[in-house]
């Protein structure tokens, strides 16, 4: 399993990163987890310009509460989440 640590990395290195990384979709896409992209070691930015650039999108991130109680129904009580995936169009013929 060869991985790029380099800051820049070439199209070439990511397409083959992310064709590693990424899984089958219910869309008939493939997704991609973000913890997979980060523990790679990959530089992230770089990896997620190519994602946007070949018409990935991040998954919408479900809105969960970890607060119960009388003041569980609170909202505004921190950052929005990040998304945990991104997929990639099943037309996006830049996988192999």
């Amino acid at each position: 399993m060869e991985v790029e640590y380099s800051s820049k990395l070439d199209e070439e290195s990511i397409r083959k990163l992310v064709t590693r990384l990424a899984r089958p979709h219910r869309s008939g896409g493939r997704v991609i987890e973000r913890a997979s992209l980060l523990s790679s070691g990959a530089d992230f930015d770089a990896v997620m310009e190519w994602i946007e650039a070949n018409g990935g999108k991040a998954e919408a991130a479900v809105a969960s509460s970890t607060h119960h109680g009388l003041h569980g129904a609170r909202g505004g009580d921190g950052p929005a989440p990040k998304p945990l995936r991104f997929v990639l169009p099943p037309d996006g013929g830049t996988l192999a």
